[in-house]
């Protein structure tokens, strides 16, 4: 049996952790193909192939339909039966994967002194030398003029070490309470830029890790790797038994062990901060823990395997999302085979736009994803650099690299919508209130010193409108904030920040003026105003409401904004709107409600008033009115402007949500059994006569208004 490895075709394609391109071109002038001959091994894969369920295949005549209905949802089921098993199996393959633990580290590289004392000086002698020009920046008071520069050779220190570092750096990358602003920029660029390992060593753990030969596995394979990274290198190929082209992922031999003994290292010097470094309010030691942690996960590929399984569950029911199917026959700890995606890195904007594709539409998907990932169902992609966001070529927005996730809590994801309310609203003392809810502030912490850095800063920000507002700048101011006071920014919030910016950061290829919070906007609106949650209902009610009056143009703003959404429903936005109204313990709020509806009676009233007035010829008027040449109110000027704007407002909410897709009458049946109940029809009581009073009045007041001339012309 003959295994063809064919040449890299040199395509614009980024998969695995943080890899990078590499356009195979050394072997230019050499033949394209070359054979190794093998026998076959008794161990190769029995795998019958089974099509894919892509639409490929031409439709059944109407007539066949009803026939292999049952025969369609048995096969699906056997379908998902043979991915669970061979889940199963990868699972299996990996039972011996490694797990982070101090304890463990500590036993096995502490009994290796020699080979640590090595590689402890290789680490002091690097960053050794950076702390002495700091050192000596500090001592010149240069260390501010500086900084950017010393960003720079950090960056490339960090290179020079190795995986661990490089991850590391990434990661202090994400920690504005850690890093001043310059560092953060710098260290944001790194790179997994390491030298590939040899293609036989590759093959050997492929071999090795799934008990089967190569040749039994894939009809082709590239002869060097398409991408190389600090944790592995990915191989193209195209498996025996389906001619699915894949993408394989193999990590590079003695990676654990390397980690593992820097991260021995780093605790230590973790310990040491802790102990004697009082400037730094956070805790080293745990923030290293969570760290290593992470990378350690990222070494088990049948993890990455399941959390792109996640993923593709919780995030690809949209048409313009693409994640990568898995081959969980192939994959384990060390090995990882998914679906090849032909694509362009999202910062190439003359490739993309050659194909005929918008890149701001491309990251008006990614945005749109992130906030769903980030904020709705809270498991998101922690790694959304340029190289693992391809465009592929039909269009659709392809994730790659699953190895670093996190997940928002759920009282965080609430609470991050909440913190954007306060924002709006200016309500600094509740923004300051919402670390605590946040984790970002132990609940011993005073928040009355914060207020002000965060008055100075969003005062001046807010200026701007949320269009004109730059992402980038808010993160960097909110990170001089954090880095002053004494923040713990949890790991998923920065990573949080770190997504959008880089989003942003993308968007600016294309646009200058994009701005990710104007194109975040309509998904907080649309989850303000169609979410059942209580806390989100509180944080509507608080944006809409001030001073016990009813904030119409907020109101109008959101429904604009929503509607952009292409999720919004108007259904949605009024039904729990009105079951919070009718709620047992809503009483304050259906007082608030009933003063606002009698206003809005009132004006609609009085506006047709005026409306028809204005129609009438002139002599009409006069007639009607009694020659009142003042029109048919009494009010002056500004009432009467005010009075007509609240009506035309309301006027347009209504057409906002009728123009809503999803608007239909109907929808209107649920809402009227709910009135039907009995505090709803007590409310509509309670509108009915605080609108009949209000108009009595006004009337009353209009005829005192019109008999006080005659009155008085006898004593004048």
């Amino acid at each position: 049996m003959s295994l063809v490895v064919g040449q890299s075709l040199g395509l614009t394609l980024v998969v695995g952790d943080g890899i990078s391109l590499r356009n195979s071109r050394r072997n230019a002038g050499k033949s394209k193909f070359f054979f190794v001959n093998r026998r076959r091994s008794s161990r190769a894969a029995l795998v019958q192939a089974r099509p894919r369920e892509d639409g490929a295949a031409a439709s059944p005549s109407p007539s066949s339909r009803a026939t292999n209905t049952s025969s369609v949802v048995q096969y699906r089921r056997a379908d998902l039966a043979d991915d669970l098993q061979a889940e199963a199996r990868a699972l299996g393959r990996a039972v011996d994967a490694s797990v982070y633990s101090p304890e463990l580290i500590a036993r096995k590289h502490g009994s290796q002194p020699l080979k640590a004392l090595r590689r402890s000086l290789e680490i002091l002698v690097a960053l050794g030398g950076f702390a002495l020009k700091l050192g000596i920046d500090q001592r010149q008071g240069k260390l501010e003029k500086n900084m950017k520069k010393r960003a720079g050779e950090l960056r490339k220190i960090f290179t020079r070490l190795g995986p661990t570092f490089v991850k590391l750096g990434q990661g202090l990358s994400t920690r504005p309470d850690l890093c001043p602003p310059d560092y953060l920029e710098e260290l944001a660029e790194l790179q997994d830029a390491l030298p590939t390992f040899p293609d036989a060593e590759a093959f050997a753990c492929i071999e090795r890790e799934l008990d089967l030969s190569l040749e039994s596995i894939f009809s082709t394979v590239s002869p060097e790797p398409i991408a190389a990274a600090s944790l592995g290198q990915v191989y193209k190929a195209q498996l025996r038994y389906s001619g699915q082209v894949v993408a394989v992922k193999v990590q590079r031999p003695g990676i654990e062990e390397a980690i593992g003994l820097d991260f021995y290292l780093i605790r230590g010097v973790g310990k040491l901060i802790n102990k004697y470094a009082d400037f730094i309010t956070t805790d080293v030691l745990t923030l290293i823990d969570e760290f290593a942690c992470r990378v350690y996960q990222e070494l088990n590929y049948v993890q990455e395997a399941q959390n792109a399984r996640r993923f593709k569950k919780l995030y690809a029911d949209k048409a313009d999302v693409l994640v990568p199917d898995i081959f969980w026959d192939y994959t384990s700890r060390k090995v990882l085979t998914m679906e090849w995606v032909e694509g362009t890195k999202l910062n190439e904007q003359v490739a993309i736009e050659s194909q005929g594709l918008k890149v701001l539409d491309l990251v008006n998907t990614g945005i749109q994803c992130s906030l769903r990932q980030l904020l709705e169902y809270g498991f998101f992609h922690a790694d959304p650099h340029p190289g693992n966001l391809l465009a592929t070529p039909d269009g659709k927005l392809a994730f790659l690299d699953f190895g670093m996730m996190s997940e928002t809590p759920e009282e965080a994801r609430f609470a991050i919508i909440g913190h954007v309310v306060h924002l709006v609203n200016r309500d600094y003392e509740a923004m300051a209130r919402d670390y605590y809810a946040l984790k970002f502030l132990s609940p011993d912490v005073d928040v009355t010193p914060i207020v002000p850095a965060l008055r100075d800063f969003f005062d001046d920000a807010l200026n701007y409108t949320v269009s004109e507002l730059n992402f980038k700048t808010l993160v960097d101011g909110l990170g001089a904030v954090f880095y002053q006071y004494p923040f713990n920014v949890p790991a998923y919030y920065a990573l949080i920040l770190r997504s959008l910016t880089v989003l942003e950061g993308l968007a600016l290829y294309a646009d200058p003026n994009f701005k990710v919070l104007a194109a975040s906007y309509p998904y907080f609106a649309k989850r303000l105003l169609t979410d059942p949650n209580p806390y989100l209902r509180d944080a509507l009610i608080e944006l809409l409401f001030k001073d016990g009056k009813f904030r119409w143009n907020r109101l109008e703003n959101l429904l604009q904004q929503g509607s952009k959404d292409r999720d919004f429903s108007a259904k949605d936005a009024l039904q729990p709107v009105l079951k919070l109204l009718l709620d047992p313990n809503g009483e304050e709020l259906r007082l608030l409600v009933i003063k606002e509806a009698v206003r809005v009676s009132e004006a609609i009233a009085l506006g047709t008033v005026v409306d028809t007035y204005n129609s009438m010829p002139e002599f009409l008027r006069s007639l009607v009115f009694n020659g009142n040449g003042n029109g048919p109110l009494t009010m002056s000027a500004t009432e009467l402007e005010s009075t007509l704007e609240l009506r035309d407002q309301v006027s347009r909410i209504w057409g906002l949500l009728q123009s809503s897709e999803s608007f239909d009458p109907a929808i209107l049946q649920p809402i009227v059994q709910v009135l039907q109940q009995p505090e709803a029809r007590r409310l509509g009581g309670r509108v009915a006569g605080g609108v009949g009073q209000r108009l009595a009045a006004r009337f009353l007041q209009q005829l005192l208004r019109a008999t006080t001339p005659s009155s008085s012309s006898p004593s004048s």
